[in-house]
């Protein structure tokens, strides 16, 4: 399970199961787990933590159940013994192409297409990602590895299930699908010359498709990228050095726009606002330079979300210098709303400016978007408020929001936006974050 309301589902399940059939054994695993393995032990409910992968974890566990085995030497796990919590020894990640292929015939494609209208498939052809940052977890599981298929199998498999079940639509998991980017271009190269048709979308980060060529960008189009998502945060040095995204720079974002603009691939930037030691002017930095991207390059939208302290990031001791209260139990993980501003430096009157300067930001935004289908009075009345907005962030002026007011009577709803998809996720303009 994941961090946030899953872990509540998960919670229902286990209490049920130990209602009824108290001595079967309830274990835990996925990323919440891992990243939080004591706390998780600490319900009645949990007998065992699967922590990190767990192809052959889990198996050596059902073998040693199955045999009333001890299970003091099973690698990557925590478990309970007379009261006490037992953290065996770590499982060294595995090459993924080493296990068996996930058996895909187990899925009923009709009743997912049934119920949401779409023949798509979630898929990972790497898990892993080069990059420390500060606030991500993927470094705390993974340890910094890229672990991925060859192009080939991704090739193979893809078309293969693509074929075998009318899929349309492939949504790739990966936390960064072109770290290998000889790999990447042979797989939408085999893509491409298989001849099956599909869309399919993943996340990267904007120095590796600047490292492409404008061609190979093209390609990915023409295999059927329709969609990528970027991690770019912040446009503020000051905040990108705090993030630990020295990898991260400015010019290549611009870049990366032009180059998904000319291929005609849609483009999601997403913005981690709040971040510790960000101050107002940090923000406006990021608004502005946003804002002239999205100016320039059509194919761009934008997903702000105000910081999160997920569970095992590595800034938790700051963050608990800083006042941040760490959730103690599931209970209170599941409680925490994700997305809501938690953060005991952005309250009062700074949460209020900077509210007020987002929906800015938001606004002129939606007015850039709504413009490409608006009649021209409403183009030009678009272009009134646009000019007006930038000249606001240009000199960071938002008293008297008239422009705000405005938007209201139109009731358009600004959401956040799947960096795998880039689809609008269900949240209103007041929850944007």
């Amino acid at each position: 399970m994941l961090t946030g309301p899953m872990i509540r589902g998960a919670i229902e399940a286990a209490q049920h199961i130990k209602k009824h059939t108290p001595n079967v054994c309830v274990v835990f695993g996925g990323w919440h787990p891992t990243l939080c393995p004591e706390s998780t032990l600490q319900e009645e409910f949990v007998d065992v933590v699967v922590r990190g992968q767990g192809e052959i974890t889990i198996v050596e566990l059902a073998e040693a159940l199955a045999g009333n085995k001890p299970l003091d030497f099973i690698q990557g796990l925590s478990w309970k013994k007379g009261g006490r919590l037992i953290e065996n020894l770590e499982r060294r990640v595995q090459p993924i192409d080493t296990f068996p292929l996930p058996a895909y015939e187990l899925i009923d494609f009709d009743a997912y297409e049934k119920a949401s209208g779409k023949r798509e498939l979630a898929y990972a052809t790497s898990v892993g990602c080069p990059y420390a940052c500060n606030y991500c977890t993927d470094m705390v599981v993974y340890k910094r590895r890229f672990n991925a298929y060859s192009a080939e199998h991704v090739v193979g498999e893809l078309t293969g299930l693509v074929k075998q079940y009318g899929i349309t639509h492939v949504a790739l998991l990966d936390s960064n699908f072109p770290v290998d980017l000889r790999r990447a271009i042979a797989i939408a190269q085999g893509i491409r010359d298989s001849g099956v048709k599909f869309t399919w979308t993943f996340q990267a980060s904007t120095d590796f498709i600047c490292r492409m060529s404008q061609e190979e960008v093209q390609l990915l189009a023409d295999s059927g990228v329709t969609h990528m998502g970027f991690g770019t945060e912040s446009t503020s040095k000051a905040v990108l050095k705090l993030m630990n995204k020295r990898h991260q720079r400015v010019d290549e974002m611009y870049e990366t726009a032009r180059k998904t603009s000319l291929a005609g691939i849609r483009v999601t930037f997403n913005l981690i606002l709040g971040y510790p030691g960000e101050t107002d002017e940090d923000r406006l930095i990021t608004f502005r330079t946003m804002s002239d991207i999205g100016r320039r390059f059509g194919n761009m939208r934008f997903s702000p979300n105000i910081f999160t302290p997920y569970p095992g990031i590595p800034i938790w001791p700051q963050l608990r210098e800083l006042g941040v209260v760490e959730p103690k139990t599931l209970q209170e993980w599941m409680d925490m709303p994700l997305g809501a501003n938690l953060l005991p430096w952005l309250q009062g009157p700074e949460f209020s400016h900077f509210e007020r300067v987002l929906s800015f930001f938001l606004l002129l935004n939606q007015l850039r978007k709504h413009s490409e289908e608006a009649t021209f009075t409403k183009r030009v009345f678009n272009l009134i408020l646009e000019t007006t907005i930038r000249w606001r962030l240009q000199w960071s002026l938002f008293s008297f929001p008239w422009e705000l007011w405005l938007s209201k009577l139109s009731e358009h709803l600004v959401r956040r936006r799947s960096l795998i998809t880039g689809q609008e996720l269900p949240v209103g303009a007041a929850k944007v974050c």
